[in-house]
């Protein structure tokens, strides 16, 4: 039977719809024989389903699991065991002797599904505020940490270019500071700002959008692909995951049959500056 773990560094990655990897086991006879770490190729959420039932996956053991990834991985005819911790050959082995519970869906904090590259004004980043069991959790401490705040703002690259402002939009941004709402320079900028402050941060790539990753760059047969006829190098577009949410995808390469996306955010790899004014504070 083949065993599929989500995975990070030797341990069981505690997101299933943000797992960048997964582990795969073949085992007979209750012993593993084989194992092998793959990669989720930019999928999210519960679009893996299909990757890992691909792979002849019968079994999956994760940390935090969504109503909605259940569902699909139920679907695909994937046994589960979430909640699981620590080291992923350890819980493949306990599954193996039959010590291993699951949690059930554990995560219920939109399952992570604004992760899925959308572009939310400037900020618009993740979900990295779950705590994999429902709860919102504080990243950093701060007097405005876990309460709502407006802020106006305006962004501009290094040569002074604006890629986006609020001001233009006449109303302020409002989010829950602390909870991964932002991205993380944005976030923690905002953590101790009183109503009528103004700042300048200037943020590197790893407090941004972060760099440009190589498993989102995904290669597709263009007959899989509504309207790939017609894209060509260089176009940005839209694709859609398994539930029909939108993402965004620069076209890189294009031949008689395959298309190549980057499905990075476009602002991924650049240091960007922010013009911070708080309004209001809840």
């Amino acid at each position: 039977m083949k065993i599929a773990v989500t995975y990070e560094d030797g341990n069981v990655f505690q997101h299933f719809g943000r797992t960048e990897n997964y582990k795969l086991y073949d085992a007979e006879d209750g012993k593993v024989v084989s194992s092998e770490v793959k990669s989720t190729n930019g999928t999210g959420h519960e679009a893996i389903a299909d990757l890992l039932k691909a792979d002849g996956a019968e079994v999956l053991i994760c940390g935090g699991l969504g109503q909605g990834a259940k569902d699909a991985l139920e679907a695909c005819g994937i046994e589960i065991f979430s909640g699981a911790e620590g080291s992923a050959d350890e819980a493949v082995e306990k599954y193996l002797k039959g010590e291993l519970e699951s949690t059930g869906v554990n995560c219920d904090h939109h399952e992570h599904e604004h992760d899925a590259q959308e572009e939310a004004g400037c900020g618009g980043g993740g979900c990295a505020g779950c705590s994999g069991c429902g709860m919102p959790q504080f990243l950093f401490e701060g007097k405005n940490v876990g309460k709502t705040v407006k802020v106006h703002y305006r962004g501009t690259f290094n040569n002074g270019e604006q890629f986006d402002a609020s001001y233009d939009r006449g109303e302020p941004l409002e989010f829950v500071c602390g909870t991964g709402m932002m991205i993380p320079g944005f976030d923690r900028a905002c953590a101790e700002l009183e109503p009528g402050d103004v700042i300048d941060v200037h943020l590197m790539p790893e407090d941004a959008y972060g760099m440009p990753r190589d498993n989102m760059i995904i290669t597709v047969e263009k007959e899989i692909v509504t309207g790939s006829e017609d894209v060509a190098v260089g176009d940005r577009v839209y694709l859609t995951d398994q539930l029909g949410r939108p993402f965004a995808a620069l076209v890189t390469a294009v031949d008689d049959k395959m298309v190549t996306f980057d499905c990075n955010h476009e602002m991924a790899g650049k240091e960007l500056n922010f013009r911070i004014e708080m309004i209001e504070i809840a």
